[in-house]
C-alpha cells in the first residue's frame, strides 16, 4: 500500500477522500516530499515561475506598462492620422507626430518578428542548437552573428527573435552577439547607407560592428563560464546529436488556417515583453520629440570628445528604431563631419536602448545580464568612435 493509503494524506491529493485538516505548509521532515515542491518546468517556462498548491494569488496581474503605453501610443497615432493634433497644443502635436512616425517605421519589424517567434516555437530546441552550434565556442558565436546579419528586421523584430532563441537554448554570448550584430546590418538598411554615406564607410561600419558583436559575445561567454553571470537555464542538457534538420521540418510542414492562427497567437505571447517595452519606448520617444528638437544634432554633435559623449547620451535617451537611426547617423556623418559619432549613434543605440535592456532583463530574469550589455559593449563603441573621428 502507498503512504496515502496508510493515512498519510496530502492536501494535494486528488482522491475522493476528504483531505486532512492540516495544511500543506505544516513543517515536515526534510526527507518528506511536499506538495509545495516546484512544479516540473514546461517548455518555454522560466524556472523562476511559481507553481503548485502554494500559490497565494493565481489571478493574472494587469500589465499597466503594456496597456497604458499602448493606449497612449494609439491616442497619439489616431490623433495625428485624423489631423486632430493640429488643433491641440504644439507639444501634443509633436508627440502625436512622433508616435505616428515611429509606429509606421517599426510595425512591420514587430509583425515579422512575431511570425518568426511563432515559427521558432515550432522548431525543437535541439534543432535550434544544431543550427547555431555550441555555446561557448567561436563557431557558435560566428553562426549567431551571421544569423543576426542575415535577418532583415528592425531592432524590435530582432529583439523578439533573440529572446526566443534564448528560450530555445542559445547561450548568453550567442544571443548577445546576435542582438549586437543585427539591428542595422540588414540588406535594406545597408543599401540605404550606401547612398547616404558611401560604400566605403558603410562597409567599414559593418566590419567594425561585427568585431564588436563577436568580442562582446566572447566576453559574455567568459563571464558565464566564470559564474559572474548566470547561464541560460534553457540550455541545460540540450543534445542535438539526433536533432531533425531544419529542411526536414520545412518539408513536413503543412499549411492550415488553424495552424497559422495558433502560430500567430503563440508568436504574440512570446513577443509580449518586447511589445510592452517597445510601446513604452515610443511614448518616451514621443515626449522627447515634443520637447527636444532633433535638428540640434548637427550643431552640438561635432567630431570632438564632448560631441561623442553627447551622441552617446542622445542615443541612450532617444528611442529610435533602426530605420530612424540611419538617417540621423548619416546626418552626423555629412553635416557634422563626425564619422565616429555616426558609428557611435548606430551602435550605442543598440547597447544602451532601454527597450532592449528591459526585455533582456525580463527574459533572463537577471539584472546582471541586462546591465552587462551596455557595460561590455559601450566602451568598445566609444573607443572606435574616437578613432574614427581622427580619420
Amino acid at each position: 500500500m502507498s503512504n496515502d493509503d496508510k493515512g498519510g494524506k496530502s492536501c494535494c491529493a486528488t482522491s475522493g477522500k476528504p483531505a486532512q485538516p492540516s495544511s500543506c505548509h505544516t513543517e515536515k521532515p526534510a526527507s518528506a516530499s511536499s506538495c509545495c515542491a516546484p512544479a516540473m518546468k514546461r517548455e518555454g517556462q522560466h524556472e523562476h515561475s511559481p507553481g503548485g498548491c502554494c500559490d497565494t494569488d493565481a489571478r493574472p496581474r494587469f500589465d499597466w506598462i503594456l496597456w497604458g503605453s499602448a493606449a497612449l501610443v494609439a491616442a497619439g497615432y489616431l490623433a495625428h492620422a485624423a489631423g486632430i493634433d493640429t488643433y491641440l497644443p504644439m507639444w501634443v502635436h509633436h508627440y502625436a507626430a512622433g508616435s505616428f512616425e515611429l509606429m509606421n517605421a517599426m510595425w512591420w519589424g514587430l509583425a515579422i518578428g512575431i511570425v518568426f517567434v511563432g515559427l521558432l516555437g515550432e522548431v525543437p530546441r535541439e534543432t535550434v542548437m544544431k543550427i547555431l552550434g555550441s555555446g561557448g565556442t567561436w563557431n557558435g558565436l560566428f553562426r549567431a552573428t551571421a544569423a543576426g546579419v542575415l535577418l532583415d528586421l528592425c531592432s524590435h523584430g530582432i529583439l523578439a527573435v533573440g529572446m526566443k532563441l534564448y528560450e530555445r537554448g542559445a547561450s548568453t554570448g550567442q544571443v548577445m552577439a546576435f542582438l549586437i550584430a543585427s539591428p542595422w546590418n540588414s540588406l535594406s538598411l545597408t543599401l540605404i547607407l550606401f547612398g547616404l554615406i558611401g560604400i566605403g564607410w558603410t562597409l567599414a561600419f559593418i566590419a567594425l560592428s561585427l568585431v564588436i558583436a563577436l568580442v562582446s559575445g566572447w566576453v559574455f561567454e567568459k563571464l558565464v563560464a566564470t559564474r559572474k553571470l548566470p547561464a541560460n537555464p534553457f540550455g541545460n542538457h540540450v543534445d542535438d546529436a539526433n536533432a531533425p534538420s531544419l529542411w526536414s521540418l520545412i518539408g513536413k510542414a503543412r499549411f492550415s488556417i488553424n495552424g497559422s492562427v495558433r502560430l500567430l497567437v503563440e508568436g504574440m505571447r512570446g513577443s509580449r515583453m518586447v511589445i510592452r517595452w517597445a510601446m513604452f519606448g515610443v511614448v518616451i520617444a514621443g515626449l522627447i520629440r515634443a520637447f527636444v528638437p532633433e535638428d540640434i544634432f548637427a550643431d552640438w554633435f561635432g567630431p570632438t570628445a564632448v560631441g561623442l559623449l553627447l551622441t552617446v547620451l542622445a542615443a541612450t535617451i532617444i528611442e529610435v528604431c533602426s530605420e530612424g537611426s540611419v538617417p540621423i547617423a548619416a546626418d552626423l556623418m555629412n553635416r557634422a563631419a563626425a564619422p565616429g559619432n555616426s558609428f557611435t549613434f548606430l551602435m550605442a543605440g543598440v547597447a544602451t536602448d532601454y527597450t532592449e535592456v528591459m526585455t533582456v532583463r525580463d527574459t533572463t530574469r537577471s539584472w546582471k545580464v541586462a546591465l552587462a550589455l551596455p557595460l561590455v559593449t559601450l566602451p568598445q563603441v566609444i573607443l572606435i568612435g574616437l578613432l574614427l573621428n581622427q580619420v
